[in-house]
Formats: structure tokens, sequence, C-alpha cells
């Protein structure tokens, strides 16, 4: 079934488009009266949100307050403070041949927007578009995943009792329900999700030529040398890998090591697992829970053949996979194969650092990459020598925090970029705006018939070329 949070007739996009083509999204008052609204709704309502969390991925309230909730209110009060210089033209310069004139580029909304969020953070990675999409003064419908059914229902609820009803729906349901939505007309499509569907996203928008955002996901390496303290690094390491119970875009998905810092690591994960949630994760109040039964199976069979150095118990019916890693993992092994998206951290051991940069390079581009060393030489080849998304040296996940920096994948882990000031611009179109006065006309020069003085001059300034063309 599809539920359309909002109010107004016809399909979703068609009534928020006769919302924008008033104008009244255009304004400067009406973004930040939606951008207030959210961070109200967030608010005001934080222990529904918890509660929500909890039951779709049994999340700790610190841990959605961290993840979920602050990450978005973050984001709308960097752009609350920033917003009416980034809807500020711009000007720029134009070359003596034109002159006189001005230029300068004009951003604008886009129109009617679609988000599609995922399960695994299902408040913050719909908000966060929807803060950018607004922020640059578009209507924007919004596809929650059913998966999370408990937040999705929050927001259905929640969300036209604080932003503009007639600019902004929330559409719940199925696989049925986004494909009817990529049938009607949108000027951007934003989609977070797995690689496999965004190919689905991608050739759906294709048909309409309609732009596309693709934050999709892959194995985001960790390279760990002998330089470092492992200690820190195992409580830094498994932090990023448990947040979510695994289930996270940017986790850390496999660790490269040499067999002797491998075997130095795995007491101190072990050790890091112990400390953040004890003896038995599955009584701990702050460890999350897997997203559905059937993904609880398929990381168990992710896990087939494999014997864990600690950890490897899962109970699908409870939605419990513990923290689990897998030394000397084979790389051509369906563990090494596909984005684990779960609390598994197999270890594949390399020679040397030079060994590892080939390993990532030899596989598509991940969404992050992270290393720990405290040598600059081998920072400085990993910048070099790998792509990534995102390439973090002594933390993982940590760049999310940062607005300023652009968050998006590149090759097959997306592509476009948001956060801050990037998601403005992803939902703006930069339009080029020349003036020119009809007097004196400096043009002159360049209407035809070309011939004598006046065809050496033109190519000479068009050109930088001191004879006449042949």
């Amino acid at each position: 079934m599809t539920v359309v949070a909002g109010s107004g007739t016809g399909t979703a996009p068609d009534a928020l488009r006769a919302r924008f083509d008033t104008g009244v999204t255009r304004s400067y008052r009406w973004r930040r009266a939606q951008l207030r609204g959210l961070r109200r709704m967030l608010r005001e309502h934080r222990d529904q949100w918890h509660a929500a969390l909890r039951t779709d991925l049994g999340k700790h309230p610190v841990e959605s307050d961290v993840a979920e909730i602050g990450i978005v209110l973050r984001e709308i009060d960097h752009a609350l403070r920033r917003l009416r210089r980034w809807m500020r033209p711009r000007r720029v310069g134009v070359p003596l041949v034109l002159a006189p004139a001005t230029a300068r580029i004009v951003p604008e909304p886009l129109g009617v927007v679609l988000v599609i969020g995922p399960w695994n953070y299902p408040l913050q990675l719909v908000l966060n578009p929807l803060v950018g999409a607004l922020a640059a003064g578009n209507a924007a419908v919004l596809k929650p995943s059913e998966l999370a059914g408990a937040t999705s229902a929050a927001l259905a609820a929640l969300l036209p009792r604080y932003v503009d009803p007639r600019a902004v729906r929330v559409v719940e349901g199925g696989a049925e329900a986004t494909q009817r939505l990529l049938h009607e007309r949108f000027d951007h499509v934003f989609f977070t999700g797995s690689e496999t569907v965004g190919r689905i996203i991608a050739q759906e928008a294709a048909r309409t030529l309609t732009p596309v955002t693709l934050e999709l996901g892959g194995k985001s390496p960790v390279f760990i040398d002998d330089t470092v303290d492992l200690a820190v690094t195992a409580r830094r390491l498994m932090w990023g890998k448990l947040l979510n119970a695994g289930q996270t875009c940017v986790a850390p998905d496999y660790v490269l090591a040499t067999p002797s810092t491998a075997q130095a690591l795995i007491p101190h994960l072990e050790r890091a697992v112990r400390e953040m949630y004890g003896d038995d994760p599955a009584r701990s109040p702050d460890y999350g829970r897997i997203v559905t039964p059937r993904h609880a199976e398929r990381l168990a069979e992710l896990l087939d053949g494999h014997r864990p150095s600690f950890g490897g118990t899962v109970s699908p019916a409870d939605r419990y996979v513990a923290p689990t890693v897998v030394d000397a993992a084979e790389p051509h092994s369906r563990l090494m194969q596909e984005e684990i998206f779960g609390p598994i951290l197999p270890i594949v051991h390399v020679a040397s650092a030079g060994e590892a940069r080939a390993f990532i390079r030899a596989r598509p581009a991940p969404l992050a990459a992270y290393v720990f060393t405290r040598r600059r030489a081998v920072r400085r080849a990993f910048l070099r020598e790998t792509t990534s998304g995102a390439l973090g040296f002594g933390a993982p996940a940590a760049h999310l925090g940062a607005p300023e920096l652009p968050f998006g994948g590149v090759g097959a882990s997306g592509h476009g970029r948001y956060h801050g000031r990037h998601s403005f611009d992803t939902f703006s179109h930069a339009r080029a705006v020349l003036r020119k006065p009809l007097h004196p006309d400096t043009m002159a020069l360049a209407y035809p018939p070309y011939r004598g003085w006046a065809k050496a001059l033109l190519v000479r300034v068009m050109t930088g070329m001191g004879r006449s063309a042949p």
C-alpha cells in the first residue's frame, strides 16, 4: 500500500509543482522557515525518534542522537548560518573582447526533487538531503525505506506539521511505490542505497533525462601498519565498524595488514569490543540489531567456511550478529566480494603498504578508505595512488562530521556529493547571466563579412595568434 502524507490533489509531484510554480519556495523567508521547522520537529519529538529507531534497528538513544538526529541538526544550523550567502548571485569576470559587459552566476532551485532514503540511517539519510533541497528552494517528495517502518511512519505523521505540506510530501510503501514515483516527472532524483538498486534508479531516470545523485557504498578498506598505537587504533576501528551494528555505508569493510601486524592487532580488537559492549554484546543495550532476519541470514552465509578469531554467533530470529573478526580472509571468498554491511571484519594479509595500495586499486573505488600509519610518506602514497570517495587518516567515518567536506562516492560507489554548501549546489541550477549594453556596439567586429584588417584583428583577439587563419 502507498500512503502519501501531505495535502492537495493529484499525484504528489504534480501537486508540489503547482506550489513551486507560485514562486513561494524561492524566497529566503520560506526557505528559512522550512529549515527551522525541521529543527523543531527533531527537537520536540526526540523521544519518538528514539523509539522508532530502537524499533527498527535496536539503536541506543545516544547513538540515535549522535548519528541520526545530531547530524541533521548540525546540517540545519550550518545551512541557516550561511543561507543568505549561498543564495547570493556571484559576480564573475568577462574577457576584454566582450567589454563592456557584466556576468554573474545565479543559483536557482531545480523544481520538484525526489529523495529516496535507505533503511540503515532512516532518519538522517532522508532529512539530510532534504535540508539541501529546501535550502535551495525546491519542493520535495520523500520516499523512506519500508524496512524501517517505524521511522517511516513517524516521518509521514510529523513532517507535514512542521514544513509546508504543499511543498513537501512523504510517500510510504515498498518497491512498487518507488517504481511509481520513478515514472513521475522530477527535476532531480537523490538516492541512497545499494549499487544494485542504484543502477535501476539511474536507468529509470535516464528515460526522462532526469539528473541523479547516487550515494552508494562498496567495500571501504583500512590499512594498518606497525607504527601506530594498536590499542587506540583498535578502539577507533571497532567503533566505526560496530556503529549501527555495522550497517553503515562508510564502515570499515576489511583490514589490510601484514601477518605480524594482524596477529598483534586481533587481541586489541577483541578487548575493544569487550570494553564497549561487555562480555556478551547480545545483552548490551548499546549494541544494535540487524534490520531483518533475512539480512542476518545473509551475514551468516558470508561466514560459511570461515573460522572467526572471535565472535561468529548469528541469531536471525533475534536479528543479532556478534562482533566478529576473521583473520587471513581469502581475497576471492564471498566475504571479500560483497559489501558486508554488518559487524564482521575480515583481515587480509599483505606484505607491504605498496601491496595494500595495489589491492585497493584492483577493485572498484570505495566510498571511503582509511589509513592508520605514522609515516608521512605512506599517507602521501595512499593519497596519490588510490581513489575513494573520502580518505581518512587515523579515524573511520569521522569525515561525516565536517559539513564543509563533500560526501559522495566515485565510480561504482556513487556520483554527486552533498553536505553543507555541496547540498545546496546539488539541488540548485547555476544559471549563467550576462548583460551587455547595445551601445557602443563592440560586437560589430565579429559580424560578417570577414575580410581585411577586421578579420585579422578578430582572429588575434579570439585566439591570441598573430596571423590570420588559413
